[in-house]
């Protein structure tokens, strides 16, 4: 009773600010936040955005298997940050884009256009399921399971909770709930930080030294060029990630487009990228931290990295209190990130697909549509999953975004013309092309590829688009 006390004391507040922020908002408002977002509001609230609820569960669990490699994509994600901001952001707003697809329309053509925007509603409803399948699992294992309540139903009601406070204020809504909902992360991730390490009978001093000290705690690998963990691979990665999932996805560059000026944009992706690293690096010293705990009381190490988190939460010994703060951690990571996937969603396809940029009776029908497609989504996801949810994010990103690096690359990096008639088969194509490339390499070379299957795809992509005749 005091987790769903939690929970819905907490709603409560997303509900107040969303009540105060969606009076009056038209699809303005609703979609471009008047374009009157402070520049360290957005960026402390795109903390929590980017922190989904994966990662409270997995990147703990990445020490069990590859130690604190991960800090290694991590790296590669400000430079990601960077290149968004001086690259990408100038160009979205010389242009005034209210959806960074329109680019592609005016350089590309109209399919090109059509087939990004499609790109992105398949990439971020699949990763948001994903994310927001998270808090579900959790909530429904740890609490619901008790009282008997479907794991259906625990979907519905919470997407629920999600559409009935982002359907007035979208953007303009968010941008306040994702500052409220990242301090509620940070705090909870703090201190649990600090129950564990009370537990384990050290102050924070003799924390950090153990695992500075600790077989767990290596983060580079330069000597193993076959491993998924060599460093090059994971700092590349990252670069190419946050160019994929932040620059060229409208979910989160539709907060960064709210923001009074290019510099204040550009301010705000910078601070929140430098912010990205530090933020992991507690997450996986958390992992190191759970790893001693249960060496301590002798607990078995779990089989799935995923369950390291998980097993320490349920096992209660560490108190009542990392339970109910564990949950606000999940809630408000899960939740920051899948309101604004809704609303990016939503914004795409009412500007996008329809082309109805006015319409409020439009953009009221699709945000409720979205979270019915998104509710089938989860729910398809909770009986396919059989990997850690991390890399099912990555795999399916390296999959679906491919295709809109190639085509943002193309367009900003060279003058050609495309065959706007074949851009939607090319990116159709390239995808399944490296699937085919994966799976024959994997089992002639025994070689698997990782976050560089991105890279790949893009690359195929823009190679189709630069060496086929374009029509004049």
């Amino acid at each position: 009773m005091i987790i769903i006390g939690t929970i819905l004391a907490y709603f409560c507040i997303l509900l107040l600010i969303s009540r105060i922020t969606g009076h009056k908002a038209d699809n303005e408002a609703f979609f471009r936040a008047n374009g009157q977002s402070p520049w360290y509001l957005v960026a402390f609230g795109m903390i929590g955005a980017s922190i989904s609820g994966v990662t409270f569960v997995s990147v703990p669990g990445m020490v069990m298997t590859s130690d604190m490699t991960y800090m290694q994509t991590c790296l590669g994600f400000i430079l990601g940050y960077f290149a968004v901001a001086f690259l990408l952001l100038p160009v979205y707003y010389r242009l005034k884009l209210t959806t960074i697809y329109s680019y592609l329309q005016s350089r590309l053509g109209r399919r090109s256009y059509k087939t990004g925007a499609s790109f992105f509603l398949l990439s971020k409803m699949t990763g948001a399921a994903v994310r927001f399948y998270v808090v579900c699992m959790i909530l429904q294992r740890f609490v619901l399971d008790a009282y008997g309540v479907p794991f259906p139903v625990t979907v519905v009601v919470l997407v629920a909770l999600i559409w009935l406070y982002t359907r007035r204020g979208g953007i303009r809504t968010l941008v306040l709930t994702d500052t409220f909902q990242t301090l509620c992360m940070l705090l909870a991730l703090l201190l649990i930080i600090y129950k564990v390490v009370d537990a384990l009978g050290m102050n924070l001093s003799e924390a950090a030294q153990a695992i500075a000290n600790d077989g767990h705690s290596r983060v580079f690998v330069f000597d193993d060029w076959v491993s998924k963990q060599n460093f090059w691979k994971q700092f590349l990665s990252g670069i190419f990630i946050v160019v994929v999932m932040t620059g060229l996805d409208q979910d989160m560059m539709q907060k960064n487009l709210t923001c009074k000026t290019l510099r204040e944009a550009q301010k705000d992706m910078c601070t929140y990228g430098f912010a990205f690293a530090p933020a992991n690096l507690l997450f996986l010293s958390l992992g190191v931290l759970l790893m001693m705990y249960f060496n301590r009381v002798g607990q078995v190490l779990p089989d799935m990295p995923d369950n390291l988190m998980l097993q320490a939460v349920a096992g209660g010994q560490l108190g009542t209190l990392v339970v109910v703060l564990f949950t606000i951690g999940i809630v408000a990571a899960c939740f920051s990130s899948a309101d604004s996937a809704l609303t990016a969603l939503t914004t795409t396809f009412c500007v996008d697909i329809c082309n109805r940029r006015k319409d409020e009776k439009l953009r009221k029908q699709a945000h409720l549509g979205m979270s019915v497609v998104f509710v089938l989504f989860i729910l398809v996801f909770r009986y396919v999953n059989s990997t850690s949810l991390i890399d099912a994010i990555y795999t399916i990103v390296s999959y679906t975004y491919g295709p809109l690096l190639g085509l943002f690359a193309f367009g900003l990096c060279t003058k050609r013309a495309v065959n706007d008639k074949l851009t939607p088969y090319i990116a159709v194509a390239s995808p399944l092309l490296c699937f085919a490339l994966d799976t024959i390499v994997s089992k002639t070379t025994g070689y698997k590829f990782g976050y560089e299957l991105l890279m790949l795809n893009g690359l195929i992509t823009f190679s189709a688009c630069y060496f086929l005749p374009a029509r004049k």
